[in-house]
């Protein structure tokens, strides 16, 4: 009779122990916090070469699991403890275990909205992902200049510059230098179709000049309707073997530009200098958007071959040099013996000029 209720004992504890374990692998397994209770979210990174064991201390140190250890036994039992994704996760305490661990498999990280602006330079690009912490601004300028990594990309070029399409992006932070150019490179390739590509051999231009005519039209205006016009000037001037003479191009191709154009700059000798050189500069000057590589495929037909600033925003177009010395009196010497000989001009990427010449 003793060893039969020494038995029964014995079942019982087992029994509860085995409820109790349950219980607690239930209570380990569940969410911290309920729906109702409108838990916030929190941003958790998980840095690079963290291993399951780093990730999982620091949920339970965020509060948003319960046990590190049964999320590990959570992790152990599915055979996933080692293929987690670094990365921004946005979690909250009534996410149940499971489901966080479901996130840091498959990467399902933050991605921020990242807008770069039609007309920016490779070094402005790097400044808008370093600024908004998507990736390293040195690796980023290092492998848009490397030659033998563009190439890998399908650019004959000697850079990136013009081939970075401006858009708004959504990458995770951070995201490696070489995914981010291939993206907006592969974002380029979407634009450029092939009706584009087949006009481009219609009007006897490259792709990588369409693109170099397209980033000097878009520093040149900021009028999209304007810009069939700039493009009509340059066509025609390239026929008559004339120096497109825009002052983009010479700032670009300065080491040192300190935001006034001066008159020496125009003998530079940069092969960007479109005063000194006939034809497109050796490659863009910026990442031109959809409406300038348009324009550069699609001028409106016309003499033109002057235009300059009329000081608000637009410009007035000339056929003849008369007309265009005309349109120089009216807009921009005029107005300058008014203001006390004191003008100050912008040039299309914002910056002060005090010179204005040729073409624009």
């Amino acid at each position: 009779m003793t060893l039969r209720l020494i038995l029964i004992v014995l079942i019982a504890v087992v029994a509860l122990a085995g409820v109790a374990a349950y219980q607690m692998i239930r209570w380990a397994e569940a969410p911290v916090l309920s729906e109702s209770d409108h838990p916030p979210q929190k941003i958790v990174v998980i840095p690079e070469g963290a291993t399951f064991q780093q990730a999982a201390s620091l949920l339970e140190r965020e509060q948003l699991i319960r046990s590190r250890s049964a999320f590990l036994r959570l992790g152990k039992s599915q055979g996933v403890d080692r293929k987690i994704h670094p990365g921004e996760y946005e979690l909250n305490a009534a996410m149940a275990p499971a489901e966080i661990l479901g996130k840091l498999l498959t990467g399902r990280v933050v991605l921020h909205s990242i807008t770069i602006p039609e007309g920016y330079t490779v070094t402005q690009i790097a400044d808008v992902l370093d600024e908004h912490r998507i990736t390293n601004r040195a690796e980023f300028v290092r492998l848009t200049s490397d030659k033998s990594f563009v190439k890998t990309l399908g650019i004959t070029a000697d850079t990136a510059e013009g081939y970075l399409y401006p858009d708004t992006y959504r990458f995770a932070r951070p995201t490696a230098a070489k995914d981010v150019i291939k993206t907006m490179m592969e974002q380029l390739r979407r634009v450029m179709t092939q009706e584009w590509q087949a006009r481009a051999k219609d009007i006897h231009l490259t792709v990588h000049e369409v693109l170099t005519l397209a980033s000097v039209i878009e520093k040149e205006t900021g009028a999209e309707d304007e810009r069939p016009h700039i493009s009509s000037v340059f066509h025609n001037r390239l026929k008559k073997h004339i120096p497109l003479q825009s002052d983009p191009t010479v700032i670009y191709g300065l080491s040192n530009f300190d935001g006034n154009l001066h008159k020496k700059d125009l003998t530079h000798p940069s092969p960007y200098n479109t005063y000194r050189w006939a034809g497109l500069p050796p490659g863009p000057i910026a990442n031109p958007g959809a409406q300038s590589i348009r324009a550069a495929l699609y001028p409106v037909p016309s003499k033109y071959l002057y235009f300059v600033s009329r000081n608000d925003g637009t410009h007035q177009f000339s056929s003849t040099l008369v007309e265009h010395n005309k349109a120089v009196e009216k807009y921009q010497k005029r107005p300058f013996r008014r203001r006390n000989h004191s003008q100050t001009f912008l040039t299309p990427d914002g910056r002060q000029s005090h010179h204005k010449e040729g073409v624009s």
